[in-house]
């Protein structure tokens, strides 16, 4: 039988960290995968389980190897007894392969995200709010606490893949011996059988239930956007970390305000008289008050007056705001009385401007020529 410290390269005094870097370095050039022999990389495996640790390290230097005849090194096991040797292999190099082990030995995968909208009044998305809504998940179930098993019984070792989760097979192929690791179809990598399931849950471990969940709105939502609340999303198997909830808001539209990104837009009707001579207009704002906007003499329909920091908060806080962009639009009027009609004749006279005759105002005059 060859020394284990030969087999490794390495002196009897070596360190943990000499003995791991020189495994790791034999390893790679030794393992099936990568073109070397199969019974050499077993035998250099098999050597650094054992002096990988203090404890068993120190029983081959006091009595020699623990394993007797042949040290596990052949018979029908091809790891040699010594565990998983992909897991092994995945935990110095990244992995020869894939291996679903990690993820599937206990069988612990977490639970799924999802997704519930919640919608909002623009007001809401720009001052913020507090929202209870109700989720439809999956959550571990309370009477078998999430083991699946039926109170006062507990789930048993997978005897078709001892518990691993997974089952391995050795395959031959034109680039030699490949390692494959499959999820065991009998315990769907969970590594445990359950006799007796949870009357509640029928052995699922979980129970499909809605709840009531609290959202803050921040201000400045827009539509679309999406909220994340860390685990309180479906639970996961066997008492596994939840997933997460997404909250997408929708914004309804508004009857004023129009939204571009965290400017807000409307649009607001100027008759024609003050447009020609000015005006201030009361317009109502988002937050319940009402800003003073100037209509400037001579306002034109399509003019814009422009309100600083009046539009959408910024999501990311700081106080900063958009702006609120205030567009004119000229009314001209419809029906006018006799007295105002011949006020405004007198005004056309004093601006120089051809106007027809009694009996076809001019707004009549206007109304046909648009209809033609």
């Amino acid at each position: 039988m060859r020394d284990l410290y030969e087999i490794l390269g390495v002196d009897r005094d070596a360190s943990e960290e000499d003995i791991k870097r020189a495994y790791r370095r034999l390893a790679r050039s030794h393992h099936p995968d990568t073109g070397g022999d199969e019974a050499s990389f077993k035998e250099l495996t098999a050597a650094y389980e054992v002096l990988r640790t203090p404890e068993t390290r120190a029983n081959y230097d006091r009595f020699g190897d623990p394993r007797g005849p042949g040290g596990g090194m052949g018979g029908d096991d091809p790891f040699g007894g010594f565990g998983d040797l992909s897991d092994l292999i995945d935990s110095f190099f990244g992995g020869f392969g894939a291996s679903p082990r990690g993820a599937t030995r206990s069988g612990r995968q977490p639970g799924r995200d999802a997704l519930v909208d919640v919608s909002v009044t623009l007001e809401e998305a720009s001052s913020g709010v507090r929202r209870d809504v109700d989720v439809n998940v999956l959550r571990g179930c309370e009477t078998c606490d999430g083991s699946g098993a039926a109170p006062g019984t507990t789930p048993i070792r997978c005897t078709h893949c001892d518990g691993a989760g997974a089952v391995q097979q050795v395959a031959r192929s034109v680039f030699g011996q490949m390692l494959t690791s499959t999820v065991c179809p009998r315990c769907g990598g969970t590594g445990t059988m359950i006799q007796t399931p949870c009357p509640q849950c029928s052995g699922q471990g979980r129970r499909r239930l809605t709840e009531q969940v609290t959202v803050d709105v921040p201000p400045g939502v827009d539509d679309g956007t999406r909220l994340r609340l860390s685990g309180r999303g479906e639970g996961g198997r066997h008492g596994a970390r939840a997933g997460d909830l997404y909250v997408r808001i929708r914004v309804a539209p508004h009857d004023i305000f129009r939204r571009e990104g965290h400017d807000l837009h409307c649009e607001v009707d100027v008759p024609m008289v003050q447009a020609a001579l000015g005006a201030d207009l009361q317009l109502p704002m988002l937050d319940g008050d009402h800003e003073a906007v100037r209509v400037p003499p001579a306002t034109q329909s399509g003019d814009t007056v422009t309100l600083r920091r009046r539009g959408m908060p910024r999501l990311s806080g700081g106080g900063a705001r958009g702006n609120l962009h205030v567009h004119f639009r000229v009314r001209t009027p419809t029906d006018v009385t006799p007295e105002q009609e011949q006020l405004l004749r007198h005004l056309a006279e004093l601006r120089g401007e051809d106007v027809p005759a009694h009996g076809r105002g001019l707004f009549s005059r206007l109304k046909e020529a648009f209809r033609a």
